[in-house]
């Protein structure tokens, strides 16, 4: 559609050719030609509608309004169009009304067209996934992003945000998902292909109908948990009905193949052939089964359509029917020797229940024939009635024979079950066993599993109406009092091996003798009394009753040993390198203060340290009398004991030097200021103050009293938990047996000692190489100024060269000036101060010095320049 525009001149302005006449009657003939043309354009495009059944005919069809409303659009923003509107609304003409109107519905158009064609084109890649894809798997991975797309153009876009847009566009993409099944699924060739593959198809299918629908309600419970965009609130019978009901036609065949593949074809497998010797018979069963899918391959109407529901669920009641005999004839033939069981089923009394379950499922199917007469009578149902007798029969025979071998069996083994004894021991002997292999030792009930499966199968079988012998009748009876008398055993045991399994092997050897007698209590359980035996009650409470009092002995002996623990865990987590906080804010303490810090803080707290450990032998006397009755802290009976807890001492202390020392290292490598030393001018060199060799020495003394902390730590006497006392060697030596000897031996702690010493060199010599620097002033101090200034005295240089001179000292005194006062390195901070001071001091004595010498030199000048003016006045007169 084109717009014709006027013949006449629209040269001048707007409010002079509004006055025109001529003029105006020529323009508001052209704009009702327009309104006209554009009216009729615009009636044209509402009325057109997609051309398809799919998405992509909504796509293209608003991509095409879009392009025509475009055209008309840009043809209205020309500017001669501008002007004669311009014109006819300066002229105030009737008909600019009408034209403006159009316009207006023109441009409500093509703005809508333009902003759906822009939402619809972020669907349009999913889209024709959808509709041209060749594989099903395609089509799965596009629904997901498919439909958040849509969640996308539902809250952002301002047309699909309504049910008339979004409902119908929905519809249009199950129609799609629907198409492709209809095109992939024919049933003319379906059970013509592979099967296995036929299944897979079969599964796609309606795993891509499924999906429509799980992730439309996915995608909703999303947009109502944020609360921020509309509710889908869609007319679901309109999105889901056929897909749903395609999707049950397609369980149904994946049915249908299921049973024809897996529970007929697999059975009747070559393997069958030979074990049966009857290859003829197998091949027409095959033929059978091949022949169950031919009513659905021959339909005369769409399964897929819904109008066709009862027809379609007519053919597969049939099919059920036919299937049903033979596959319950086969489950029954394939399961004799491993029949499935329902939970809690014994395995007799199981099988038996499973077999009669399997004839009342053939059972129903046989009266089901017999309300249809004239079927039964068909051949199909003489035969299937023959099968039906001839099941029957095999499944009687088969209860009577595991019925009778049961009876046979629980006659013969009851008794024998119950004369076992109440406990039995594995691991090891109760008898005479080394102290370390109680922990081994273990009871359990000795109930056995097939005395409580003839209890149940008892039961069972009378349920199932078989008479029971006497003997198992008795014992069923008695099950709640077995049951009671187990569970008693049971919870004893628990409690008996959780105790055990809270003592380490030290604490076993401690309680040997306790151990011994709780065994001796409960040796009449496995070599005396017997399931049929009186007393079992009675057993039971009274090893109840030691393992309490041997539960008390032990919750003693671990509250000091918690006791014990807790001293050693203050001992182990103390700080031996305790620093002192920074002065004045940032002042740090000087390397001496630093580690006569270090030292008085470590006193105090091996002060501490040592008085858990001397009271840890009171609690060794507690255990003592707790275990021996006695308070020596040198009971035989604890000598292994007391060297469990010396030994642990010992690893305590080690692992208490060791980890101090790393932290310390970790202080040494890490960037945290610990002391201050100075740099300073020792003629001739530059030296720290204290110097390097001191530093090494104090920091290499503080490792060595770390680990000399253990000689506070006096050792036991062998095989007690005294103190040893000192030993006088000679008659001025006294040594005292600490744990400092082993420890200081120890390759971790010479390890980290000799880690720290090479850290804390490593930083020294990078300091001393700092300090280097500061070399290339050492001639202000090397060089005689003495000799110097009377080699230049004798010189008589210029008072340039002195201006020389001195402006070059003057600079090294500025320059000095502007070095950093403080240089931090790890954990050293070198204060620079002094030896700045001492270089300007230095500079200004050279400049002082040539100072003077440019004086003593100006003096003689001037002296002797007067006594020339003096002479000369003196000659001049006379």
């Amino acid at each position: 559609t084109k717009l014709e525009m006027p013949t006449i001149n629209l040269d001048g302005e707007v409010t002079v050719l509004a006055r025109v006449p001529e003029v105006v009657e020529a323009l508001e003939s052209c704009a009702m030609t327009w309104q006209k043309l554009l009216s009729t354009a615009l009636k044209e495009q509402l009325e057109k509608v997609p051309r398809g059944d799919g998405p992509l005919a909504e796509v293209d069809f608003w991509r095409e309004r879009n392009y025509s409303l475009s055209a008309l659009t840009e043809q209205t923003k020309l500017s001669e169009v501008q002007k004669v509107l311009e014109i006819l609304q300066e002229a105030e003409s009737e008909c600019t009304g009408d034209l403006q109107e159009v316009l207006s519905d023109l441009r409500k158009c093509h703005v809508e067209a333009l902003d759906n064609i822009t939402f619809l084109s972020t669907l349009e890649h999913h889209l024709k996934n959808l509709t041209y894809s060749t594989r099903f798997n395609v089509v799965l991975d596009t629904i997901p992003s498919l439909m958040n797309a849509l969640r996308t153009v539902w809250a952002i876009s301002g047309h699909y945000n309504k049910d008339e847009r979004m409902v119908p566009l929905m519809e249009r993409i199950a129609w799609e998902i629907s198409t492709r099944v209809y095109k992939v699924v024919d049933l003319h060739t379906l059970f013509k292909q592979d099967r296995a593959a036929a299944k897979n198809k079969i599964a796609e299918a309606k795993s891509a109908l499924e999906q429509w629908k799980k992730y439309y309600f996915a995608v909703r419970a999303q947009i109502e948990t944020s609360g921020r965009e509309q509710h889908w609130e869609f007319d679901q019978k309109r999105l889901f009905e056929k897909t749903d009901y395609m999707a049950s036609v397609c369980q149904d065949l994946y049915d249908i193949l299921q049973v024809v593949i897996e529970e007929f074809c697999n059975i009747f497998s070559p393997e069958l052939k030979a074990v049966t010797g009857e290859p003829k018979r197998i091949d027409d069963l095959l033929r059978k089964v091949n022949e169950l899918t031919s009513p659905v391959e021959e339909l005369t109407f769409d399964p897929f359509n819904i109008k066709s529901a009862r027809d379609w669920k007519l053919i597969m009641e049939k099919f059920r029917e036919e299937v049903s005999v033979e596959n319950i004839k086969q489950i029954f033939v394939q399961n004799l020797k491993d029949p499935p069981l329902y939970k809690n089923h014994p395995p007799v009394a199981g099988a038996i229940y499973w077999s009669r379950s399997l004839f009342y499922r053939i059972k129903h199917t046989i009266i089901r024939f017999q309300e249809v007469e004239e079927l039964l009578a068909s051949e199909h149902g003489k035969e299937v009635k023959q099968i039906y007798l001839q099941v029957a029969k095999s499944m009687k025979e088969y209860e009577d024979q595991k019925y009778n071998q049961w009876r046979e069996e629980t006659e013969q083994m009851l008794p024998l079950l119950l004369k076992n004894t109440l406990l039995t021991v594995i691991g090891s002997s109760v008898t005479e066993e080394p102290v370390t292999t109680k922990k081994s030792a273990h009871f359990i009930v000795n109930f056995s599993p097939v005395l409580q499966e003839i209890i149940i199968e008892t039961k069972y079988m009378e349920q199932l109406g078989f008479p029971v012998p006497e003997i198992a009748r008795y014992v069923a009876l008695q099950e709640d009092k077995y049951l009671r008398y187990t569970n008693g055993l049971k919870n004893m045991l628990d409690w008996y091996h959780k105790l055990m399994g809270t003592l380490n092997e030290a604490e076993t050897k401690l309680l040997d003798d306790h151990i011994q007698e709780l065994w001796r209590i409960f040796k009449p359980g496995h070599r005396k009394l017997k399931w049929n035996s009186l007393g079992i009650g009675d057993f039971i409470a009274e090893c109840t009753q030691a393992i309490r009092k041997f539960e008390s002995l032990v919750h003693q002996i671990h509250y000091n040993s918690e006791d014990i623990s807790n001293k050693l865990l203050f001992i182990e987590s103390t700080n031996l390198f305790k620093f002192p906080l920074p002065k004045n804010g940032d002042e740090l303490p000087k390397v001496k203060e630093f580690f006569e810090y270090v030292k008085c803080e470590r006193a105090k707290d091996v002060a501490h340290m040592v008085k858990k450990y001397t009271a840890i032998p009171q609690l060794l006397r507690k255990v003592e009398g707790q275990v021996a009755a006695t308070n020596s802290g040198k009971s035989p009976k604890l000598t292994s004991y007391y060297a469990y807890w010396e030994s642990r001492i010992y690893q305590v202390l080690t692992q208490l030097i060791v980890k101090n020392l790393q932290a310390f290292n970790a202080a040494v490598l890490a960037n945290v200021l610990l002391f201050q030393t100075e740099a300073v001018l020792s003629v001739p060199e530059i030296i720290l103050q204290p110097n390097a060799n001191e530093i090494k020495k104090l920091t290499a003394q503080c490792v060595q009293d770390c680990v000399e902390v253990t000689k506070h730590f006096v050792r036991w006497m062998h095989g007690t938990c005294i103190e040893c006392p000192p030993q006088h060697v000679k008659e001025d030596e006294v040594i005292t047996f600490s744990f400092y000897s082993d420890i200081s031996q120890n390759p971790l702690v010479i390890e980290q000692a000799v880690l720290i010493t090479q850290n804390v060199h490593t930083l020294l010599a990078s300091l001393s190489k700092y300090l280097n620097q500061w070399k290339k002033y050492d001639m202000l101090w090397k060089l005689d100024k003495g000799i110097v200034m009377e080699r230049l005295a004798a010189e008589e240089p210029p008072c340039v060269t002195f201006d020389e001179e001195l402006q070059f000292y003057m600079k090294v005194a500025q320059e000095v000036t502007q070095q950093p006062l403080i240089k931090d390195e790890q954990f050293i901070r070198l204060q620079l101060a002094p030896l700045v001071y001492a270089v300007q001091e230095n500079a200004r004595g050279w400049m002082v010095s040539l100072g003077k010498l440019l004086n003593d030199s100006a003096r003689e000048e001037l002296f002797s320049l007067q006594e020339e003016i003096q002479a000369g006045v003196f000659r001049s007169c006379c």
